[in-house]
């Protein structure tokens, strides 16, 4: 179930990240999981265009398989500011975390690394091949 990753637009993401505060139901698609990652996420002020891509694992339960990675980091600023907002990428994936997902999609989320860039427009995770 390697092929869980599906692409998702801003818009979808916000839109499924509200509806999800609201309704706490079962994660049940990979656009679903990038919208819980997505509403948790506050860029932090006058950090402009940054970006930074984390990588990370699910267990089944909806924990981390360990902290997430940065893989690529692209942020204006100091070393102060890069920091800053590689912590604030790092705490909304963990602040959201455990995530409750479906059946379906706990059964092959496992041990999948997913990367997710974090920045002015946020985008679902995609699994990594391999």
């Amino acid at each position: 179930m390697k092929n869980l990753a599906t692409s998702l637009t801003l818009a979808a993401a916000l839109a499924i990240g509200t509806a999800m505060q609201a309704n706490a139901e079962p994660l049940e698609t990979m656009d679903e999981v990038g919208a819980a990652l997505t509403a948790c996420w506050t860029q932090p002020p006058g950090s402009g265009n940054s970006t930074v891509t984390l990588s990370f694992s699910f267990k089944r339960d909806g924990t981390l398989i360990g902290p997430p990675q940065p893989t690529e980091i692209k942020v204006e600023g100091d070393e102060a500011a890069r920091q800053q907002f590689i912590d604030a990428a790092i705490s909304a994936v963990e602040n959201c975390t455990p995530l409750d997902f479906a059946p379906a999609i706990a059964d092959g989320i496992g041990g999948t690394v997913f990367t997710m860039p974090f920045g002015p427009i946020p985008a679902a995770p995609t699994a990594v091949p391999g």
